[in-house]
């Protein structure tokens, strides 16, 4: 069983349930996915970008990611409905603690000047979003064969209903939130 996990059923849902008073351990908040997701806006005038990106979201994530569409055009970016402009993976249960786990204890310790992530990325319905500047502070990428630095987003979908609980949560399983 993965380390994310044991804490999370050990020590997280334990000090939940004390807290909010929840009466079955089926009401502790629990994390169910992690959306991470990778724009690639310079993918309409040159594909081979969107390759690269797909390439290095399955390294990170170790599942293949899906390639999304415009679903408008939009003239100023010129953009038209339908084309290619970015790439997303989910992950669920094991793939997605052994993510978590690799974002925390390697991957944001290497960011520079990291002084923990912003506590007021949560949407009000317990899902918290993370933007990350470049991919290359996860292991996996080769600083050589990069095509272009790209950033990514990462959310974390909880079944929590409140932001509060959300990061109690978040904050149990040891995201570094700034003090």
């Amino acid at each position: 069983m993965n380390r994310l996990k044991e804490k999370y059923l050990n020590e997280v849902i334990p000090s939940l349930m004390s807290k909010y008073n929840y009466k079955s351990i089926m009401q502790a908040p629990k994390l169910e996915k992690i959306v991470i997701n990778m724009g690639v806006g310079d993918a309409t005038t040159n594909s081979k970008l969107l390759d690269a990106a797909v390439e290095d979201l399955a390294k990170i994530s170790g599942q293949k990611p899906v390639i999304t569409k415009a679903r408008k055009s939009i003239a100023g970016f010129k953009v038209r409905e339908g084309q290619s402009i970015g790439c997303k993976v989910t992950l669920r249960g094991e793939n997605m603690y052994n993510f978590m786990d690799k974002l925390i204890s390697i991957a944001l310790p290497q960011v520079r000047d990291f002084r923990g992530v912003s506590k007021k990325a949560f949407d009000g319905r317990g899902n918290y979003t993370m933007g990350i500047k470049e991919q290359l502070i996860f292991a996996e990428i080769e600083y050589d064969k990069i095509v272009k630095v790209r950033g990514m987003d990462i959310v974390f979908v909880t079944t929590a209903k409140t932001n509060e609980e959300a990061f109690d949560l978040l904050n149990g399983l040891g995201i570094p939130f700034k003090k």
